[in-house]
């Protein structure tokens, strides 16, 4: 099972950025996304971003995430 977890865009320079989830930060390519802008959130699979998601969206899919780790439903 393949899983891609939602980052937000705080640096760009060509088709590199820099993205950040909870504090962390991590280098991903923009080859398959050339379009994302700073400030955008995208979805990290496998050190690409595969697609821009709305921000109402990562608030679901982290929520999730925290559910999955026993955390009590909050959506």
């Amino acid at each position: 099972m393949c899983l891609a977890f939602p980052a937000k865009i705080i640096e760009k320079k060509d088709f590199l950025a820099k993205v950040e989830l909870s504090g962390v930060t991590r280098d991903v390519s923009l080859m398959l996304l050339p379009e994302a802008k700073l400030g955008d959130y995208v979805l990290v699979h496998a050190g690409f971003a595969m697609q821009i998601v709305q921000k109402k969206e990562v608030d679901e899919m982290l929520a999730l995430f925290d559910e999955m780790n026993g955390a009590e439903r909050r959506i």
